[in-house]
C-alpha cells in the first residue's frame, strides 16, 4: 500500500498596491492634460489594486476644451482592459461636473460604497468602500479609498467617520487596506487607525511615512497605505522626471503578503 501523497502546502495570497493622487489628469498648476501619459505610466507599476484620488467622473467643459478629453469617466478611461472592474465615488459635485475617489482592480470587486464624510459645506469630503475577493483565500478583502481635508479640525472629525464605519461594517479579523491622499501634514491619523490594529506600510519597512508632497521635490508624508491582515514586503514611491510631469503628488507602491488567520 502507497502511502498518502503529502497535502499541497496552500500559498498565502500577494498583492501589490498602489494610490495615487492625480490631480483630476492634469499637470503641475493645470497647464497641461496628462490623463493619457498617466494611464500608461499607471500600467508600469502593475498593482493589483490602484487607490486613486482626484478622479474626474464628468467635467463638460473639459470635453469641450480638450480635444483629447476621454469620452467617458476618467476611472473607466484609466482601467480599460488593465484593470477589470473599478468603482467610483464622488466627492466634489459643481454645476459642470464631478470628482472624486476611485479603487482599480484586478480582484472582483463584491460591493462598493461611497460615504460623504464632509465636516463643513466649504470642503467636500468622501471614502469609498470597496469589499473584494482574494484568490486562493475564504477572506473578503476591504478596501477604502480616502481623501481628507486640508484643515486639522476637519480631518479629525473625518478620520473618526472612517474608523466608525470600519467598526459598523467590516469584521474585526478581515483583511484591510485603508490608503489615499490623507493631507496630514501633523502626522495625527495614525493613532486611531492603530486602534483598529492597522499599520502603515512606510512606518513597517522603512521607519517612518513616505515623503510624498509636491511630487517634484517630496517634502511633506501626505499619503498613505494603511494595511491590517497583511505583511508588508516592500514600499517604494514613484519618483523621477517622468512621475513628476504627472500630478502635484507622488504615487506610492506596496508588496503585501495575507498573514494567516490565527487557529
Amino acid at each position: 500500500m502507497s502511502p498518502p501523497a503529502p497535502r499541497a502546502q496552500s500559498v498565502a495570497p500577494t498583492l501589490t498596491v498602489a494610490t495615487y493622487n492625480i490631480h483630476k489628469g492634469f499637470s503641475h498648476f493645470n497647464n497641461r492634460m496628462i490623463v493619457h501619459d498617466l494611464r500608461e505610466r499607471l500600467r508600469t507599476m502593475s498593482a493589483d489594486i490602484v487607490f486613486l484620488q482626484e478622479v474626474v467622473g464628468n467635467n463638460e467643459r473639459h470635453v469641450v476644451n480638450h480635444a483629447h478629453w476621454p469620452p467617458g469617466p476618467q476611472h473607466e478611461f484609466l482601467a480599460d482592459a488593465h484593470w477589470p472592474v473599478s468603482a467610483y465615488g464622488k466627492n466634489a459635485v459643481y454645476d459642470h461636473g464631478h470628482h472624486g475617489n476611485a479603487i482599480l482592480s484586478r480582484l472582483p470587486i463584491l460591493s462598493a460604497d461611497r460615504q460623504d464624510i464632509s465636516s463643513h459645506r466649504f470642503e467636500q469630503r468622501g471614502l469609498l468602500h470597496a469589499e473584494m475577493s482574494l484568490p486562493g483565500s475564504t477572506e473578503r478583502l476591504h478596501c477604502v479609498c480616502v481623501h481628507l481635508g486640508l484643515f486639522g479640525r476637519s480631518r479629525v472629525k473625518q478620520i473618526d467617520a472612517v474608523c466608525s464605519r470600519i467598526d459598523a461594517l467590516v469584521p474585526r479579523d478581515a483583511p484591510l487596506i485603508i490608503a489615499g491622499d490623507f493631507n496630514d501634514w501633523r502626522h495625527r491619523a495614525g493613532g486611531p487607525l492603530r486602534e483598529l490594529d492597522l499599520h502603515e506600510v512606510f512606518e513597517t519597512a522603512n521607519g517612518r511615512p513616505a515623503r510624498s508632497f509636491p511630487a517634484r521635490l517630496p517634502i511633506f508624508h501626505l499619503d498613505r497605505i494603511y494595511v491590517r491582515g497583511f505583511e508588508v514586503n516592500k514600499a517604494q514611491v514613484h519618483r523621477g522626471r517622468e512621475w513628476a510631469k504627472l500630478s502635484d503628488h507622488a504615487a506610492l507602491e506596496t508588496h503585501l503578503t495575507l498573514k494567516k488567520p490565527r487557529q
